[in-house]
Order: structure tokens, then sequence, then C-alpha cells
């Protein structure tokens, strides 16, 4: 029998999964959060409840809130089961179900002044995010983007702002004319230095606003850097039925994940914060080496794992780990290339880190899929391998697998897998890249000559003599001798 998630429904649920301990009547608010989607729910919210269990700061409970229609979804779903969430924590060997409870209710989505008002509540001292990369504004450069339409319209009306950052804009002005304290502004979101982006995205609305209140924001206001990870993929139907199937509960929307969990973050806040170190938060003076790591070593792995296994038709990213020519090419341009150019990390054996990133990508409970690895690449590889790249030619350095690694890339945006299957766009540039891709076929530098994508490193004559000689590989012989001649082992 299934049983559906409530607050009445504990107890028997809690013969299936471990449910909160806590009374929850006690909760309150101290935390309003935009973007109560998987990851938050698996990450963040996980940490809180870790710390209510522990019998301390509940004060500190999540207060939802959003202005995207995917928000209203969620809203609905948590609200029918009184804002508990099933976590399923999955490694290779076992899968188990926690019931979560720190969060304590969600704001009507969109409703400017009922956020501003709750925004401007002394009890709320963090706000924090999980927004999405799309959802901070950058432009094509990496800057705060102040000429998008939406942030225009907050701009022009800000006393009726539709985006989250006019929104925070708005309550921190509140707040000051209030003689309040200011909250800390917290993005949980897995991009580089994200507090620093969050910071832009504030102060860019609150400059064009009112340069006092921006001087105010500037001083007073934290914004602290953080390293998040932890695999989560969507949920959907087959998610729902499996928590039915295996534990006998009924989730509107169950977040399905890894059994891995990492959040490192600078110890900079405005009005105090809850004890997160007592349930496995790093607080760290710098989280910059934590983020270096992550991104070359976990998204660089990914990148790398992703082409060879898209032109060869694989779905999943544990079947790429199964495949023993794409495990071979990770471990070499990790060991040779890719971690020799992280700097040392607090507290950390690089190696010891990529043998569990090796774990996380081979485990098969995730079900993370190659499709999902693979896009984004026009912005995602400059971030996440090019940085390499640079190093490696700055130190004089072998670049060979990871001018493969591009090669690779250049191919899969060639639109087509080895096996002749269409591979249909996978990126918000993918008709430049694969009209680029195609002229690289002949013309290999002309891929190397995408600017936004390489900068300098594209015109490095080793790097260039490197990829052509790879990309020409690649056509003539097929993917699998040139991860062979490279990694070792039989095609």
């Amino acid at each position: 029998m299934t049983i559906p998630l409530s607050a009445a429904t504990l107890p028997a649920v809690a013969a299936r999964a471990t449910v909160p301990a806590y009374d929850r009547s006690a909760l309150s608010a101290g935390i309003l959060h935009f973007g109560i989607g998987n990851f938050h729910r698996a990450h963040q919210a996980v940490y809180l409840d870790s710390l209510f269990g522990q019998g301390r700061d509940h004060d500190w409970a999540i207060l939802g809130a959003g202005v995207m229609p995917s928000d209203q979804r969620m809203r609905d779903a948590l609200e029918g089961q009184d804002w508990l969430t099933t976590v399923v924590e999955q490694s290779g060997a076992q899968s188990l179900a926690r019931v979560t409870g720190a969060m304590v209710g969600m704001l009507p989505v969109g409703d400017a002044d009922a956020i501003v008002d709750k925004l401007a509540d002394p009890a709320i001292r963090i706000v924090s995010l999980t927004v999405t990369e799309g959802g901070y504004y950058i432009d094509a450069s990496g800057a705060f983007d102040a000429g998008h339409p939406a942030i225009r319209a907050d701009i022009a009306a800000p006393g009726k702002p539709t985006t989250v950052f006019g929104l925070i804009v708005a309550g921190l002005a509140r707040r000051r004319s209030a003689g309040t304290a200011p909250f800390t502004v917290m993005s949980c979101d897995n991009i580089p230095h994200n507090g620093v982006v969050t910071r832009n995205a504030v102060l860019g609305i609150a400059r064009a606003i009112d340069a006092e209140l921006a001087a105010w924001i500037a001083e007073a206001v934290a914004f602290p850097n953080g390293m998040v990870d932890r695999i989560t993929p969507a949920t959907g139907e087959q998610e729902r039925d499996s928590l039915a199937r295996d534990f006998g509960i009924g989730d509107a929307w169950p977040v399905f994940c890894e059994d891995f969990t990492q959040w490192v973050l600078e110890d900079r806040f405005s009005s105090g914060r809850p004890a997160l170190e007592a349930v496995g938060v790093q607080f760290v003076p710098d989280v910059t080496p934590f983020e270096t790591m992550k991104i070359r070593i976990l998204n660089g792995g990914h990148a790398v794992i992703a082409y060879p296994a898209g032109l060869l038709g694989i779905t999943f990213a544990h079947e790429a780990m199964e495949t023993p020519l794409i495990r071979a090419f990770l471990q070499k341009i990790e060991r040779e290339e890719i971690i020799p150019t992280v700097p040392p990390v607090p507290g950390t054996d690089l190696d010891a880190y990529f043998g569990i990133i090796e774990r996380r990508f081979a485990n098969p409970k995730i079900k993370d899929t190659i499709r999902r690895l693979c896009l984004d690449g026009s912005n995602r590889q400059p971030k996440f391998i090019v940085p390499s790249i640079a190093d490696r030619l700055k130190a004089g350095a072998g670049i060979e697998g990871l001018a493969l690694e591009s090669a690779l890339w250049c191919r899969y945006c060639y639109g087509e897998t080895e096996g002749g299957e269409a591979i249909e766009p996978n990126d918000p540039n993918w008709d430049r890249l694969a009209a680029v891709a195609r002229q690289a076929r002949s013309e290999p530098a002309a891929w190397l000559d995408m600017e936004e994508v390489y900068g300098d490193v594209g015109q490095a004559q080793p790097f260039r003599d490197a990829f052509t000689a790879a990309l020409n590989s690649l056509w003539a012989e097929g993917a699998r001798t040139v991860l062979a001649r490279y990694a070792g082992g039989t095609p």
C-alpha cells in the first residue's frame, strides 16, 4: 500500500523512511529561498534538516519564494504534502529514503508585495537562491546584463519588481528605510564565484535606482561565495513510481540524488547564520581553491566522458564509465593534464578526490544522461576545459588529451554520431556551432577561431597543431581508434 506523504502520515511513513525527529511546529523561518527545485531540496534543505534533527537552530527554517511558472507547480505539489519532501540518496549498493521537513511554507508565486514584505521582516536573515546560471542575467562576456528587458523593467518600476534581484533590492531598500539590519544574500547555484555574480546583479539594479541605496548594500550586505556539489537528476514519473514501488510512499515531487554531498562556504554573513558546520558544511575564508578543484576535475571530467560517449551512442554516464576506452581516457587526461593544473586545496588530496569522482560518475543508480553532460558546451568549455589548456600552455606542458577533448566536442557539434544518427540541437548556440563544426571538417582552425570560447588559447600554435591532428584523426579513423592511441587499449 502506498502512503501519501503529509504531516499526518509521518508516523506511518517512519516505518519506510527516516522522518524528522524534531517538532516542525516549533520551526520558524529565518531563510527565504528563491527556487525550490530539486537541487535545493537535495542539498541546502537536507543540511538544515540534519541540523534541526540535532535540536539546533530551529529559527532558521526555509520559507520558499519564486517568480517562474515552474515555481507554481512546485508550490502546488509541496503544499499538498505540508512542505515535506522525500529525498532518496542512492549509492551503487543501496538506496535510502529520508523525509525532510526544513521547509515551513512558500509565498504566493510572483506576488511582489508579499515577497517584499517578507524580505523586510527582521526574522529573515538569509536570502538564498538556486535559480540556475541563466537566472543571473549574465551577458556573453560574463558581466551582469543591465540592458536585459526584465532588468530594465525592474529599474523603471522598482515598486513592482518581477525578477529575483529586483525583489531583493526592494527588500533591502525597505530594511534600510526601517533601520533593520540587512540579510545575507547567499547563492547556492553551481557557478564560479556565485557570491560575486549575485552581488553584481543586485548592485547593478540598485545603482540604476538609488546610488545611496547601492552604496549601503555594497558596504553592509554580505554575499558569500560557495561551492556546492551533488548530482541530482530531474524528477519524472519513473522516480515517483520507483518511490511508491520500493518504499510505499506517495510524493508528488520526490528528489533522487547520489549519496555524495559537499558544501564549502565563505564565512561572511550580515546577520548571523545557522551552525551548519555541525552537519558537514566547510566554512573557509576563500572558496576559490575548492571551486577550481571541482570545476576542473569534476565538471571538466564530465566533459571528457560526455563527447566520446555522445558520438558512440551511449545514453548514461555510468555506461560511459563501463566503456574501457572512455574510462581510460578520463583517467589519463585527469592525472596527466588536468589535476596538475589545480593548485593545492586545503585539507584535500587531489588524487583521492578524483577517485571519489570516478566512483560518482560510475554510480548506476543516478542515470545521469550523456545528453545532459553534453549540453551547453559553448558556455561550459570556456569555464571547465579552456583554463586547464591555458595553464598547460603557460607551463610548456603537453595538451594532447585536452586538444582531443576539444576535437571530440567539435565532432559532436557536427550533429551526427559515428553510427550515423542525428544529434539533436543541444546548445543555445547550436546553429552556429554546427555550422563552424562543418567548416572545421576541412579547416580545423575555424573551430579555434571562436574567440568567445577559446580567447587567446585558440591562437596558441601548440594547441592549434594538436587540435588539428586530433580532429583530422577523428574523421579519418573514428573515436575508438583515436582514444585507444591516446589512452591505450583496444579500439
